[in-house]
């Protein structure tokens, strides 16, 4: 009796949290430096067949084995990093592919969702087999980055050479995360309202969206604009970031490079190194001067400094 009754206040716990918040379509504040949405991309996609049958697809620079994955940061997609794949290509000579993830770009079906949980890792490892790679080297930006992270943490550890972080996320209450932000505005108490079900084995609300982003109308109205993504559900911003324990995942790391803008105004960039280097002896570290979130995709010195990293 004791303990229906105390299941049934869980349950009450959590359904009160996630209806106390619901997203409403408002971000407000100063976003990131965005140049209204960057140059239309020159590299077509290519379609490929993932695992459930969905239809996905990525941009492919031609070049020498093995890969390099450049995996995009959250509302975004591929497109928005082909200057910075090229970039590296040009200064490795190797091949540089870059999904769009699922729930993103023109493919999106749904925009903003997954079906579960860990379906972006699948996603990643039927991409590495679409394109015949064993292994491959991992650059991701901002969530792309946690997502990296979350690979190494996961059964797929064995697809990831080395990793390159960019700006990565880690967690939303992690030493690196910054309450000065207005990028953008995740539903804290329903995020914990849902993972309160999910350890109760409940994921039918997986679905309700619980983060919004804050992309200014000159982006939205541009042409890459058009396949931009301003929500997401609970289960693909869970899956688009390192987990809980977030530090197992980065312990999991192969050898990795940091680089993080020292103006960077979605995360404290000074804070990387502190909290990553306490659980891994793996990684490298690098500020880098004058630049923040998103200018540091295209200076010339960030794909610079990946391709030295590549190349050690």
């Amino acid at each position: 009796m004791a303990a229906a009754i105390s299941g049934g206040v869980f349950l009450i716990i959590a359904g009160v949290l996630i209806l106390s918040q619901k997203p409403d379509g408002i971000v407000e504040g100063e976003s990131l430096g965005f140049q209204t949405g960057g140059p239309p991309p020159v590299v077509p996609l290519t379609e490929f067949t993932a695992r459930d049958g969905a239809t996905l697809a990525f941009r492919d620079l031609p070049g020498d084995e093995p890969p390099i994955v450049l995996i995009h940061g959250s509302g975004w997609h591929g497109a928005a990093y082909e200057t910075l794949g090229r970039a590296v290509a040009d200064r490795t000579g190797r091949r540089v592919v870059i999904p769009d993830l699922r729930g993103h770009g023109p493919f999106a079906n749904p925009r903003g969702d997954i079906r579960y949980i860990r379906q972006l890792e699948d996603d990643m490892a039927d991409l590495a087999a679409h394109i015949g790679a064993e292994r491959a080297d991992f650059v991701g930006h901002s969530s792309g980055g946690g997502l990296t992270i979350r690979l190494a943490g996961g059964p797929y550890r064995d697809l990831m050479n080395k990793a390159v972080l960019i700006a990565p996320f880690l967690r939303y209450n992690a030493p690196t995360a910054r309450d000065d932000s207005h990028w953008a505005e995740p539903q804290i108490r329903r995020i914990i309202g849902l993972s309160m079900l999910n350890t109760a084995g409940i994921r039918a609300l997986n679905g309700l969206k619980v983060i919004e982003f804050n992309l200014p109308q000159e982006v939205l109205n541009s042409e890459q604009g058009q396949w931009a993504t301003q929500s997401y559900s609970y289960r693909l911003n869970t899956g688009f970031a390192p987990r809980a324990k977030y530090l197992e995942d980065i312990a999991a790391l192969p050898p990795f490079l940091l680089l993080a803008g020292e103006l960077d105004e979605a995360f404290r960039a000074d804070q990387y190194e502190p909290v990553m280097s306490g659980v891994s002896d793996a990684g490298s570290y690098e500020l880098m001067q004058g630049l923040g979130h998103l200018d540091i995709l295209n200076d010339p010195e960030t794909a610079q400094r990946i391709a030295a990293f590549l190349a050690e």
